[in-house]
């Protein structure tokens, strides 16, 4: 085997394994909307790094790593939703809680 065609094949499996990790618990996140054990920052990072991944991605050259890409930009907006729950949770929320008491 090539080594370009290991190496494709290491970023499709990667992609694979990263989604599958991820992906359940978002959507069990943003199905529940219960972010209570969720860091705020965790999530600020992952989405920051997420971002700086698929600009890698695709600022590669000769070619776009889609891979890469793909995977980091499914996670990213995951990341970006439960990030944006856990915002009105703790904030938007427990104000308006304070100001109906």
């Amino acid at each position: 085997m090539e080594q370009s065609s290991f190496y494709e094949i290491c970023g499709i499996l990667a992609s694979i394994c990263m989604i599958l990790g991820y992906l359940p618990q978002a959507i069990q996140t943003i199905r529940t909307r219960n972010t209570d054990g969720i860091a705020l920052p965790t999530f600020l990072m992952m989405g920051v790094g997420g971002t700086f991944f698929m600009l890698q991605g695709l600022l590669h050259r000769p070619e776009i790593i889609w891979s890469l890409f793909l995977t980091n930009l499914l996670t990213t907006i995951c990341c970006i939703i439960i990030f944006g729950i856990k915002i009105y949770n703790d904030y938007i929320k427990k104000s308006k809680t304070k100001a109906e008491k």
